[in-house]
């Protein structure tokens, strides 16, 4: 197999994701992924002809993000006809699995180059948008096996793996810290583009959501967000929510509702675009690497816990690549609520210190399609920035999936 390489990553800022409040909210998805693609391409000067494919990961393909979104950013882009794309859907992990395609199709030979990534417009396109829930609403499936909201999946983790209150409110509060300082300190600068209107002036040049005042005082004074919810029935023969999710786990005796909106992921809008190539592409381009891909890995997890597959989708990355979890330097794991990345920690014996330390999605907010691609661009920088040479990316998905993406600063 061919080395992958990594030679350049963008992204938009992230943008309130509340319609006509956001700082992209005023513009159509495809123009955010169009511009992205075009600034990306001026920036490196680069012959849009080399390129062979383009993949994009888009949660709500419906509506303004329906009809092959990547295809049509590229046409909206005025890149030549016959640069081709396609878009993919694996829910939260939808980034990093097109930028993982793509990688593929260069290492097998395929093709020499091509570019990954995502995009997400949720003030335009809201999550639940197309109707179909996570099971596609299979009344069938539901009598044996009823995936519940994630946000109950979350609670239920903590629960039961002990993971208190006070532990997510922590890692929450520890996110804001850690990206207030980035932002202070410009470490997203390199990657951050500012997305300007039609006109050419600048409609958004910093990330929307972060909230550098919270506190311990106010995260704790917010109300569970699920409980309500876990109460409501849903049930075939009207039970409620937890009880559905409790008849995979009768140990449990009840859900101990523990995430809010402050220890939750934020909602946004973004898109990222990283360029993806063979050595010979690079000569040929006239382009430097930055780093190369590692290995890949995906999981599988019980569905109706549904978020603790970032373990096994990174310990088989690991294995690939011949590698310990003390041989990553940086992780980037999504943090879709709270418990995601504790129990990561916990189960695979990650350094805390080695984790998200410019804040994540908690702060910075999840561009679901997008996220993905953002996150290993952060960990790209952060590699750069401090000299350390590898970092794992992983998420966890809806259905109970994980993802992970091994980098080598070179």
């Amino acid at each position: 197999m061919a080395d992958v390489f990594i030679y350049d990553a963008l992204r938009t800022p992230r943008g309130r994701g509340k319609a006509g409040k956001g700082g992209l909210s005023g513009h159509h998805p495809q123009e955010l992924l169009a511009q992205t693609l075009n600034v990306l391409a001026d920036r490196l000067k680069l012959d849009k002809n080399l390129i062979e494919d383009v993949s994009m990961g888009c949660v709500s393909q419906v509506k303004e993000q329906g009809a092959c979104i990547t295809r049509n950013a590229l046409i909206a882009a005025q890149w030549p006809e016959d640069v081709g794309g396609y878009t993919v859907n694996k829910f939260c992990g939808s980034g990093l699995e097109a930028l993982n395609g793509i990688a593929a199709k260069i290492a097998a030979g395929f093709i020499d180059a091509g570019i990954g990534g995502g995009v997400e417009s949720m003030s335009r396109v809201p999550m639940g948008s197309d109707g179909s829930m996570i099971d596609g609403l299979n009344e069938k499936l539901r009598k044996r096996l009823f995936m519940v909201p994630q946000g109950i999946s979350a609670d239920l983790i903590a629960t039961r793996e002990g993971f208190t209150r006070a532990d997510v409110d922590a890692f929450a509060l520890a996110s804001q810290q850690k990206a207030a300082r980035a932002i202070e300190e410009k470490r997203f600068a390199r990657s951050m583009y500012a997305f300007k209107n039609d006109d050419g002036s600048v409609a958004l040049d910093k990330d929307e959501h972060p909230r550098a005042d919270t506190t311990a005082e106010s995260l704790g004074g917010l109300q569970p967000a699920f409980a309500q919810l876990g109460a409501s029935p849903m049930g075939p023969n009207g039970e409620t929510v937890d009880a559905l999710a409790l008849l995979r786990y009768p140990d449990t005796k009840a859900i101990d509702h523990v995430h809010t909106a402050g220890n939750s992921s934020g909602i946004v809008d973004g898109a990222a675009a990283i360029l993806l190539g063979s050595k010979e592409f690079g000569v040929k381009a006239g382009l430097k690497p930055r780093a190369k891909i590692r290995a890949i890995g995906t999981a599988g997890a019980e569905p109706v816990i549904m978020l603790t597959a970032p373990a096994p989708a990174s310990a088989k990355a690991l294995k690939k690549a011949g590698m310990s979890v003390g041989d990553i330097d940086l992780w980037e794991i999504n943090e879709a609520f709270a418990v995601v990345p504790l129990q990561t920690i916990k189960a695979l014996g990650i350094d805390p210190a080695r984790v998200n330390v410019n804040g994540g999605a908690i702060a910075l907010g999840h561009p679901l399609g997008a996220t993905g691609a953002i996150l290993l661009n952060t960990a790209l920088d952060e590699l750069e920035r401090t000299g350390k040479a590898t970092a794992l990316t992983t998420l966890c998905i809806g259905g109970g999936m994980g993802i992970a993406t091994i980098i080598e600063r070179v």
